[in-house]
């Protein structure tokens, strides 16, 4: 899709759909493709592969990847482009006449329209028409919804060039989905990246949290100048492999011992006593959120608002945490432990409000 990395056809294609690129949906094309081909790999897109994209815009991506996968699903915001998308609506020869008018033959250069037309005919062995349906409508609203059609699909990827401002929350809510992708290849903005990426000594809330579902990684950098128009930040192409356990929170053993910590590790813990879903979700990101609340600030001075500041030292020797440790020192598996002690605490104790209030 080389002719949709040209800024001469993406100006004449805006016009003609009446398209000023948007600040408010995050519209900076990408007109590099080094970018397209690198998500692709690192998704390892083949064809037995379901992909949701979000906001395909005038499709480098998406054609890309109706090509490797067996079905695209792509969420777009911006109905100013139902004609367009319409335009390969059809497998016939008659699409790729729509495809010519809608382009304005004459102003786009020849091999770029040739190349278009052919993705609009399709092939045998790949039908590029039956293999894509684009979604009209805010991705964040259809995927928390029971009637999603994220949510029937079954195993499948999300690969996609997010607007900046709301990947957090598309991050979010395909992570906390009840039926979570297999994996996510997105392009987000470089500090974004780094952040999710963060280890043990620099952390936050966000890397926390997508750490806590999944395994980040950086697959590349993108510069700004790989956009039109050029934002003002570099990007970056990010990995996250979900965790497929249910499991996020470890067994309450002392170290080196079975059972619950406290009771001398003569009985089991109940398998599910911590990992039902809902709650303890709840609990965590509670207690997370609130070591952050000020990241000056002792860890234990911060979670004096959510649990006896007294048992905090106690406990933090227990984990093996330092008691002057700040939230961004803990890596997520302490969090986890940190979680499930205070959890347990508050469930064998009785107390709604208070997470160690013994």
């Amino acid at each position: 899709m080389y002719h949709l990395s040209s800024i001469n056809n993406l100006k004449h294609l805006c016009a003609k759909y009446g398209l000023a690129p948007s600040k408010k949906y995050g519209q900076n094309f990408l007109i590099d493709p080094e970018p397209i081909n690198k998500m692709i790999e690192a998704a390892d897109v083949g064809p037995n592969d379901t992909v949701v994209e979000i906001g395909p815009g005038f499709g480098p991506l998406t054609f890309a990847l109706a090509e490797k996968a067996k079905k695209v699903l792509a969420f777009e915001i911006e109905k100013k482009l139902i004609p367009y998308w319409e335009s390969f609506g059809c497998h016939s020869d008659r699409a790729s006449q729509r495809v010519e008018e809608s382009l304005g033959f004459g102003v786009m250069d020849s091999s770029a329209l040739r190349s278009l037309s052919r993705l609009s005919r399709g092939s045998a062995q790949n039908d590029k028409c039956n293999n894509l349906e684009i979604i009209w409508g805010n991705v964040l609203h259809e995927v928390e919804s029971p009637k999603s059609k994220v949510q029937s699909l079954g195993k499948y990827k999300v690969i996609a060039n997010i607007p900046y401002q709301i990947t957090s929350e598309v991050i979010r809510k395909f992570l906390e989905a009840p039926n979570k992708p297999d994996l996510m290849v997105l392009m987000v903005q470089k500090e974004v990246a780094e952040r999710i990426c963060a280890k043990a000594g620099d952390m936050s809330v966000l890397a926390v949290s997508v750490q806590l579902y999944a395994e980040p990684e950086i697959i590349m950098p993108v510069p700004r100048s790989s956009f039109w128009p050029q934002p003002k930040v570099d990007s970056a192409v990010i990995k996250l492999s979900i965790k497929q356990s249910e499991c996020f929170y470890p067994p309450l053993t002392k170290r080196g011992q079975g059972g619950v910590a406290g009771d001398g590790g003569t009985s089991a813990t109940p398998p599910n006593l911590l990992l039902e879903r809902g709650g303890n979700d709840e609990d965590f990101f509670k207690i997370v959120k609130a070591g952050f609340a000020n990241r000056r600030k002792m860890l234990i001075k911060n979670l004096s608002t959510v649990a006896d500041k007294k048992k905090l030292p106690a406990l933090f020797h227990e984990l093996g945490i330092n008691e002057k440790a700040r939230a961004q020192e803990l890596s997520v598996e302490q969090w986890q432990e940190l979680v499930s002690k205070l959890s347990f605490h508050r469930l064998s104790r009785g107390n709604p409000d208070n997470f160690i209030g013994y």
